[in-house]
């Protein structure tokens, strides 16, 4: 399954790794491309161990926001 989030907050090369990591470490994610410029992440995961929510909690535990 793949779904784009939109992230706020994202302004430099940290934020992206804080982000990509965050969600790398989401059981069942499987892929995670950050655009800057665009404000958002695409994710590649596995709907049977990962969801929508998992994944927007880990972004919000770094300090980004998900807008749906």
């Amino acid at each position: 399954m793949e779904t784009t989030l939109n992230v706020r907050g994202m302004t430099c090369g940290h934020c992206e790794s804080a982000v990509k990591g965050a969600l790398e470490d989401v059981e069942g994610v499987q892929g995670v491309e950050v655009s800057l410029d665009a404000g958002t992440v695409n994710v590649i995961y596995d709907e049977t161990t990962a969801n929508i929510e998992s994944m927007r909690e880990a972004v919000e535990e770094q300090g980004y926001d998900v807008v749906v």
